[in-house]
Formats: structure tokens, sequence, C-alpha cells
């Protein structure tokens, strides 16, 4: 059975980044949420998230709209690394 793993980058966004390109080696589904800006050093592993279809959602967790859909994310999730 397939696992739905999302990756939160909060604090360290490329990091998390990398390491959600790493995930998709496995067989279970990966969902990216950024809460925050990305910089520059972040486009490279966005072109490998987009060349995996993975998912990348930016979201303004300050706001509660933001928030409600961070919690929603989670809550669908099996697996959920905050980084």
């Amino acid at each position: 059975m397939q696992k739905q793993i999302l990756v939160v980058a909060m604090v360290k966004r490329t990091e998390a980044l990398r390491m959600a390109a790493g995930l998709t080696l496995l067989d279970d589904a990966v969902n990216v949420a950024v809460c925050g800006q990305l910089g520059p050093e972040a486009e490279e592993h966005l072109e490998a998230l987009d060349f995996a279809d993975v998912p990348v959602e930016h979201l303004t967790v300050d706001t509660a709209a933001g928030m409600s859909a961070l919690a929603s994310r989670i809550a669908t999730a099996d697996a959920v690394y905050l980084i």
C-alpha cells in the first residue's frame, strides 16, 4: 500500500526540498508544503521535484487560512517531516 508522505519546509527549506527529492526514490507519494520564501539555491531542488511530479505548495502560515491548509495536509498524510 502506498503511503502519503508530507514534507513541510519551515526552517531549513532548501534542505527539506533536497530530502523530499530523495524520498521520491521510494514508491510512496510525496507532497511538499513550503512555509515562507525560498532562495535561489532552492531552484535545482524545485526542478528535480517538478521532474518527479511532486506537488510543491507554498503556504502562508501566518494567516488562519494558511494554517488551516497546513493542518489539513498534515491530517491526511501517513508520515510528516517538519524541517
